[in-house]
C-alpha cells in the first residue's frame, strides 16, 4: 500500500469500522479505566502501523500523520452518531457506556456528526494536497477554526454541565485534540498564502477606494454590526439578563440556552469573549486598507462559526434535546433564518477576502507577495 496516496489513507481510516466492531464484540470491559486504556492502545497501535506502512514512501509533511489519525477518529465519531440514532448497532456500545457518556447528548452527537462528515472531508482533501505537494492553507485554516471552536465548547461544557460528575479517564483521550491542533496551526500559518499576482498599481487603486465605492463591503459592515449586537445579546441571555426582552427571547425563540448540559451557555460566552472582538476588528479591517491578517483570520473564524452554528442549531432542534428546551414550533422559522444568516456572514466575509484580496495587501518596496505559488 502506497500510504501517502489519498486512497491508502482513506482505506486506513475506514479500518475504524471493523476495529470498533471487533473490540466491541470481544470486550467484556465495564470499568472506565480499561475502556480508556483500550482507546489509547487502539490509537497507539494505529500510529505504529502508520509508521510501518510509510517506510518506503515517507511523507514530506509531518501533518500527514496528524490528518490520518484524526481521519480515523472521524470515522469513529460517525459510527457513534449512526449507532446512537439507531441506524447501526454493536460498534461503540462499550465506549459510550463507560467512556464518554456525554456524547449521547444532542450537542455531543452534533459534534460527532460534524467531525465524521465535514472534518473527515477536510482531512482527506488535505491528505490529497500533501500527496500532490499542493498548498492547503485555506482548508487547514478552516479546519483549525472549526476544531478549536468545538474544543472550546465541548471540554468546558463536559466539566461544568450536568455531566460534570461523570468525567471518566476516557475524557483525557481528548488531550491530543487539544495539543496537536496548536502545533498544526503554527505550521499552517507559516505556509505561504496562495494569492494571485496583483500589480502594485492595482493594490494602490484598491486602497484609494472609499467605503461607499465598495458596496459589498458596506453590506458586510452592516452585517457585522448586526452580528455584534446579536452576539452581545445572546451572551447577556446566558448571564441571566433580567430584562423582559431577554426573558421573552430565551423562552420563545431559543429555550435551548437554558439546557443544563451547559454547552449552549459556554457557546454563547465563547462567542461574546472571542468572536465579538474579532467582528469589531473586521469592521476596522474593511475600513482601513492593508490589513493582511484578514486573509487568514477570516477563514479561521469562518470555520469556527460554521462548526458552532451547526452544533447549536442542530442541538436546538434535535430529538435528543428535551422537548421543553427545543425551539417552539411557532418560532421555528425565525430561529432558523436568524441563525442561518449569522452562520453565512463569516463565510461570505472570508470569501470576499480571498476572492478580492487587493484591498488587504500591503504595498512594499520589494513585492506584493506575488512571488508565491498559485493554486
Amino acid at each position: 500500500m502506497n500510504l501517502p496516496e489519498p486512497a491508502g489513507a482513506f482505506l486506513l481510516s475506514l479500518s475504524a469500522i471493523p476495529i470498533s466492531y471487533v473490540v466491541n464484540s470481544l470486550s467484556a470491559v465495564s470499568d472506565p479505566v480499561s475502556v480508556a486504556g483500550i482507546g489509547a492502545l487502539v490509537l497507539l497501535g494505529l500510529l505504529a502501523v502508520l509508521f510501518f506502512l510509510v517506510q518506503g514512501n515517507p511523507p514530506h509533511d509531518p501533518l500527514f500523520y496528524v490528518f490520518v489519525i484524526f481521519s480515523f477518529t472521524s470515522v469513529i465519531d460517525l459510527i457513534i452518531w449512526l449507532e446512537e440514532d439507531g441506524y447501526i448497532s454493536g460498534f461503540m456500545e462499550f465506549y459510550m457506556k463507560e467512556g464518554e457518556p456525554y456524547l449521547r447528548t444532542a450537542y455531543g452527537l452534533m459534534i460527532c456528526l460534524w467531525d465524521g462528515t465535514v472534518h473527515y472531508f477536510l482531512y482527506l482533501a488535505m491528505l490529497a494536497a500533501i500527496a500532490r505537494r499542493k498548498n492547503y492553507k485555506t482548508l487547514g485554516l478552516f479546519w483549525l477554526g472549526s476544531l478549536i471552536m468545538s474544543l472550546l465548547v465541548f471540554l468546558p461544557g463536559n466539566m461544568i454541565g450536568k455531566y460534570g460528575t461523570e468525567i471518566r479517564p476516557a475524557f483525557f483521550l481528548n488531550i491530543p485534540y487539544l495539543l496537536l491542533p496548536i502545533w498544526a496551526g503554527v505550521r499552517i500559518f507559516r505556509e505561504h498564502r496562495t494569492v494571485p499576482k496583483i500589480p502594485a498599481e492595482q493594490v494602490e487603486d484598491a486602497h484609494m477606494k472609499g467605503i461607499f465605492q465598495r458596496p459589498l463591503d458596506v453590506a458586510l459592515i452592516l452585517y457585522l454590526a448586526g452580528a455584534i449586537t446579536f452576539t452581545l445579546f445572546r451572551g447577556l441571555l446566558v448571564l441571566d439578563c433580567p430584562s423582559d426582552s431577554c426573558f421573552n427571547y430565551i423562552y420563545q425563540y431559543e429555550p435551548y440556552l437554558r439546557d443544563p448540559v451547559a454547552y449552549p451557555k459556554v457557546q454563547m460566552l465563547v462567542y461574546m469573549f472571542y468572536l465579538l472582538p474579532f467582528l469589531c476588528l473586521c469592521i476596522f479591517g474593511l475600513l482601513h486598507p492593508g490589513c493582511s491578517w484578514m486573509l487568514d483570520w477570516t477563514v479561521v473564524f469562518a470555520g469556527a462559526v460554521a462548526q458552532a452554528q451547526f452544533s447549536h442549531m442542530g442541538s436546538s432542534l434535535y430529538h435528543r434535546t428535551p422537548y421543553t428546551y427545543r425551539v417552539p414550533h411557532d418560532t421555528w422559522w425565525a430561529f432558523v433564518i436568524a441563525n442561518t444568516l449569522y452562520t453565512l456572514g463569516p463565510q461570505l466575509l472570508a470569501y470576499r477576502c480571498l476572492h478580492s484580496p487587493a484591498y488587504f495587501l500591503q504595498v512594499t518596496p520589494n513585492s506584493l507577495e506575488n512571488g508565491k505559488k498559485q493554486d
